[in-house]
């Protein structure tokens, strides 16, 4: 069940993004969330391509609390920005890279290319699929996040 905060955000960032042509998910543990997943999310990550990161930005200029702008880690790099709706976090990440253990940056993923449509309270959100979300913890490492999912996977 999710938290009627959390869809209230969820539900405005919907009316924003429904009737443009950003191609975004809801991907972390919202995106867990929404596909049934019993965790407790902190926040709202959103995952697009670099030009729907200025583009939203852009549409939610009035709750932008960081500015999108590239930037990298030694383990990921993306135009990256937040916004700060009703109390909740929204990270923004655009084209988003991640390296690999072999030091190879992975090719920018296209969010379409592993998107499920949910349906919540009356939206259809596109979420990243928990199989992908699974295999992109493993690669970054996060592997306590990774066996909760393939549990979680594996018990359905």
């Amino acid at each position: 069940m999710i938290d009627p905060v959390y869809l209230n955000v969820l539900r405005q960032i919907h009316a924003r993004l429904s009737n443009t042509d950003v191609n975004w998910v809801v991907t972390g543990s919202l995106g867990f969330v929404l596909q049934g997943v019993p965790v407790r999310p902190n926040d709202i990550d959103i995952q697009t391509d670099k030009a729907g990161a200025y583009a939203i930005e852009s549409l939610f200029s009035d709750v932008v609390i960081r500015k999108v702008k590239f930037s990298a880690t030694e383990w990921i790099r993306s135009h990256f920005g937040a916004l700060q709706i009703d109390g909740i976090e929204v990270e923004i990440m655009g084209d988003i890279q991640k390296i690999g253990a072999d030091g190879v940056w992975e090719e920018i993923v296209d969010p379409a290319h592993y998107r499920q449509m949910v349906e919540i309270a009356g939206l259809l959100v596109p979420v990243l699929s928990l199989e992908y979300e699974y295999q992109a913890y493993l690669k970054f490492g996060r592997i306590e996040q990774a066996k909760m999912l393939r549990r979680w996977l594996d018990s359905g």
